[in-house]
């Protein structure tokens, strides 16, 4: 059985920052390209960063990038978003997910493509 968990959302302030993780169980990890998306609400979910098995490549979506970073630890069955410089915009629900295989480059960033979540962690930033 796959399980994806997220930890590590709350509430903020603007300007401050956090760390999610996301602990997989059941699925081979270290071969599984994962990725970070949110939602926030009435609002469809948006693709945030992926990082390939290895860590080789990642890839941050416009609205965060150059404040994000995905990174992986593979002995740990782990993925995590620092989040720095969050802004009221960064609201929103986090779900990690993995990517299906054969998935082609130009779709790795459509939920779509990614075929378990975590059941997500709320990121609030606010004053």
């Amino acid at each position: 059985q796959v399980q994806l968990v997220e930890s590590g959302g709350g509430l903020v302030q603007p300007g401050d920052s956090l760390r999610l993780s996301c602990i997989a169980s059941g699925l081979t990890f270290s071969r599984s390209t994962m990725g970070w998306f949110r939602q926030g609400l009435g609002k469809e979910r948006e693709f945030v960063a992926y990082i390939t098995w290895n860590g080789g490549r990642t890839t941050y979506g416009d609205s965060v990038r150059g404040r994000f970073t995905i990174s992986r630890d593979n002995a740990q069955n782990t993925v995590y978003l620092q989040m720095n410089s969050l802004k009221p915009e960064d609201t929103a629900i986090y779900y990690c997910g993995r990517l299906r295989s054969s998935t082609i480059l130009s779709e790795m960033r459509s939920p779509s493509r990614y075929d378990y979540w975590g059941q997500g962690t709320q990121v609030t930033v606010s004053s």
